[in-house]
């Protein structure tokens, strides 16, 4: 197989190797890789996908394995955090001439977004959560209600009434196109409330665990916590449950946005023809190069030989459902989407209103200023990201979005 990638040496830490041939990476992304490849607990090296960019601790687009440790922050807050996608046997003359209604009707259908505490009720949550999600919390009920007697700040959070919600910033649902004209659905959504307070709440306790092992860490970010530590077991079974959280809510979503679909357009269709769940933020074991490693995916696929996966474009882009070719020196995995150029108060100042409709332009999608910072010049160009790790996946369909509705 064709390496395509380029090798970082780093002085007193582990390599890294960079698949970002033609796509921008910036100098902080760079020194926060090599701050990671400096951990005494980094396994054989650190691989960067060619969406990466900066982070808090771990840079995104980073996949780090790690031997009898892990780090909470290079998991990340959105624990979970992931995409689905299900094939349907819609075709694009099926759709209705005028895409607004059924852009509304999903809008009112999945929560989305969120309001300040001080401004009434949380749009982003169920103010009581239908039948249908309360069966799936029943499944998750126990084991949280376990992780809450060990760390009651827990219980009070927003999980139950998150369960089958979208979320704010990046996720959105989106109802696209391949490239024979199949309709498809799509959407990007983690762990919620619950797997952000997760995250914050490890990461706090792997600082102070830090601390009293007087651990001399290239960023505090950067603290884990080593197989045996007083916390370490608690964090595998949290962020294990996390992860199937998320799973469930994209899950929940998908259902009630094709129940959704189903009421707008009445001709019948099957879906779920093809479908795809994967997280792209998230831990778990795996062994590679003969050794059995934690490793953590920041913004970054699995890509093992023949699993499928997906890599959304920016919500004027296409986006690709991708088959991995199992590239052992990137630890099995691909990029998670394009990757930021920029940050969201940059883009902000950088763009209007105007240029977020013409860069949307045949989307049926928001165009305001809350949503200039997803505009599409914030990221980078997928097609350049794509043919960066042309060795990690290949193409299986092309989708270009038609709604979308972002959170």
């Amino acid at each position: 197989m064709e390496q395509n990638y380029n090798i970082e040496d780093v002085a007193g830490g582990v390599s890294i190797k960079m698949w970002t041939r033609g796509v921008p990476v910036e100098d902080e992304a760079r020194k926060q890789l090599a701050n990671a490849a400096r951990l005494p607990i980094v396994f054989k090296h650190i691989a960067a996908m060619p969406d990466v960019h900066l982070g808090i601790g771990a840079t995104v687009g980073s996949v780090i394995p790690t031997l009898k440790a892990i780090i909470p922050a290079a998991v990340g807050v959105d624990i979970g955090c992931g995409m689905m996608a299900a094939k349907t046997t819609l075709r694009a003359e099926d759709l209705p001439d005028n895409l607004g209604p059924l852009r509304s009707a999903i809008e009112r259908a999945v929560p989305h977004g969120s309001v300040p505490r001080n401004r009434g009720r949380d749009t982003g949550s169920w103010e009581n959560p239908p039948e249908t999600v309360d069966q799936i919390w029943a499944t998750l009920a126990d084991e949280f209600d376990a992780l809450c007697e060990l760390h009651p700040r827990l219980k009070n959070t927003n999980n139950r009434k998150h369960l089958g919600t979208l979320g704010t910033g990046n996720h959105f649902i989106e109802v696209c196109l391949d490239e024979e004209g199949a309709v498809w659905f799509m959407l990007h959504s983690g762990s919620r409330g619950v797997g952000n307070a997760i995250g914050t709440h490890f990461i706090e306790l792997a600082k102070k665990d830090a601390e009293r092992h007087e651990r001399n860490l290239p960023d505090q970010d950067l603290a884990y916590f080593e197989e045996g530590a007083q916390y370490f077991g608690d964090y595998v079974r949290a962020v294990s449950w996390a992860q199937k959280f998320a799973q469930r809510n994209r899950e929940v979503m998908m259902t009630n946005l094709i129940a959704t679909v189903r009421k707008v357009i009445t001709k019948p269709f099957e879906s779920h023809v093809e479908a795809v769940n994967c997280h792209h933020n998230y831990v778990q074991q795996e062994r590679h190069f003969g050794a059995d490693v934690f490793v953590t995916r920041k913004g970054a696929v699995s890509a093992a030989k023949g699993q499928m996966g997906i890599i959304p474009g920016s919500m004027g882009a296409r986006s690709y459902i991708v088959r991995g070719l199992g590239n052992p020196e990137s630890f099995d995995s691909c990029s998670h989407g394009a990757g930021r150029v920029m940050s969201r108060t940059k883009a902000k100042k950088l763009f209007t209103v105007d240029d977020q409709i013409k860069a949307t332009e045949g989307v049926e999608c928001r165009k305001d200023k809350d949503v200039i910072d997803e505009i599409p010049m914030a990221y980078k160009d997928i097609d350049a990201v794509m043919a960066a790790q042309r060795d990690l996946v290949e193409v299986v369909h092309t989708l270009k979005q038609v709604v979308c509705v972002k959170g």
